[in-house]
């Protein structure tokens, strides 16, 4: 084959031909106005809190699309063409420093959203994010309403049921400790009521759950445990003062679930998705042993032992070693 001029050009035309269609017709070709099965417009106060999130780039660290991929990052739905057909511009978003937001709305209260603009280590004490506080409460407050607007129907829905939930909670809180305790115990599920923590007290466990409540608690609960931290003059109902629980029937179990779940209409969110099983049992162990000042880990009953469980009570290391099967 000649490298002829017909043919430069030709195949130059070829070539842009194929890219034309595949990055600009094919696309438009797909494109719908069609809005899906969650799709709603927004209020204006949504729509001025998205333009800041625009004015300020928010999209440089956070996506806005979930693919069948990216199950484990906690979203519900996968993304469909018709969430976007409002989108001008379009906010999907390369770069995941900090979490996807397509199904953001819902996820915590207004109130946890104050106090994270005003400052993100606030409630999550090792957050990259900078603080919004500059902008001021007027616009943090659209800022809010779009981000609760995140996931349209699906947003509203969890949007109600943190109002409903925020109702209850604030009247227990008012209420008084003893009757706010004992709301909390009944939310809890009667057999993890009933359910001590199956790994006993060790140094290395406390280390552990110390290491996870500064990265994850201090923010909110402060570092005595005692609701106090930086976050709790933008919260109400205020964080639980682990040191008003001593005596009041407070197990490992309760503990878990609650670290676990969170306390939907509360600044409390779940950890389910942060954190595995044993690290909420450390964390809710260090919880109580220095703040409660009273621990049931490593209470009866006990299942079968773990492979690489650290030993407690009896010494197991002391007398004859194991017998080994030849």
């Amino acid at each position: 084959m000649k490298m002829t001029p017909s043919l430069i050009v030709g195949g130059s035309v070829a070539i842009f031909a194929s890219v034309l269609y595949i990055a600009v017709l094919l696309p438009w070709s797909t494109t719908t106005r069609e809005p899906s099965d969650i799709f709603r417009w927004r209020t204006p106060l949504e729509e001025r809190g998205r333009q800041l999130y625009v004015n300020n780039n928010c999209s440089t660290c956070h996506s806005q699309f979930i693919r069948p991929i990216d199950w484990g990052l906690g979203a519900e739905r996968i993304a469909q063409a018709g969430d976007y057909i409002d989108e001008r511009p379009h906010l999907l978003g390369t770069q995941r420093t900090g979490p996807d937001l397509s199904q953001a709305g819902g996820e915590h209260p207004d109130d946890w959203h104050l106090a994270h603009f005003i400052n993100p280590r606030y409630v999550r004490p090792e957050s990259l994010m900078p603080s919004w506080e500059f902008l001021g409460m007027e616009n943090i407050e659209a800022l809010i309403a779009y981000v609760q607007s995140l996931g349209f129907k699906m947003a509203d829905y969890r949007m109600e049921r943190q109002r409903y939930w925020k109702e209850k909670a604030i009247e227990a809180y008012e209420a008084g400790t003893d009757a706010n305790v004992a709301w909390l115990h009944e939310r809890v599920p009667k057999p993890w009521r009933n359910l001590p923590n199956p790994y006993g007290t060790t140094e290395a466990g406390l280390k552990r759950g110390q290491k996870i409540y500064q990265g994850f608690c201090i923010g909110c609960h402060g570092p005595i445990g005692d609701g106090m931290g930086p976050a709790a003059p933008y919260l109400y109902p205020p964080p639980l003062n682990f040191t008003t629980l001593k005596g009041r029937g407070v197990s490992g179990g309760i503990l878990y679930y609650y670290i676990m779940n969170g306390i939907t209409g509360t600044a409390m969110p779940y950890f389910k998705r942060d954190l595995e099983s044993e690290k909420i049992w450390d964390v809710g162990n260090y919880v109580a042993t220095h703040f409660i000042g009273e621990t049931d880990a490593g209470q009866p009953p006990k299942g079968i032992e773990a492979s690489y469980e650290p030993p407690y009570g009896e010494n197991p290391y002391g007398g004859e070693e194991p017998r080994r099967e030849r």
